[in-house]
């Protein structure tokens, strides 16, 4: 189980409450333990760190930032999401925007465990594991 640590940037209407978050991060993370962050922002934070670390110069839903590893690390790391393009996603995608937050959590929380999709292959598997933690808290598949 993980220590969450949730830090809002801006008051966002759908946001899911701290312990809801906990829940989709521990179901995506198993049997992990250390400290969670996630940082819910706006578009302007959003696109400035999108920018800076990835050379997209836009908002994005959510991005993973793993903790550096050493010895005793107990941080696992840090999720940033956009809390508007999260309900415009979902707005756009025709899903319940709580869906789509656990489902935004999921994958963020599956990147810091390593899984990644830039290619195919890779992207099958953290699909495949996606819709399986999701299944499990009751989500429908978020690729239909």
């Amino acid at each position: 189980m993980i220590d969450l640590v949730v830090q809002r940037r801006v008051a966002a209407h759908g946001v899911p409450a701290p312990a809801t978050l906990k829940r989709f991060a521990d179901a995506a993370l198993g049997a992990k333990k250390g400290e969670l962050t996630i940082r819910i922002v706006g578009p302007a934070e959003s696109r400035g760190l999108n920018q800076r670390f990835r050379g997209k110069d836009k908002p994005t839903n959510v991005l993973s930032f793993p903790a550096a590893e050493g010895p005793g690390e107990k941080q696992i790391g840090d999720l940033v999401v956009c809390a508007s393009v999260v309900a415009e996603e979902a707005r756009e995608q025709g899903k319940p925007l709580r869906a789509h937050w656990a489902h935004m959590i999921v994958h963020g929380c599956l990147h810091l465990a390593g899984y990644d999709h830039e290619r195919d292959a890779d992207a099958k598997v953290m699909e495949d594991k996606e819709r399986k933690i999701l299944r499990a808290l009751g989500i429908p598949d978020p690729y239909r």
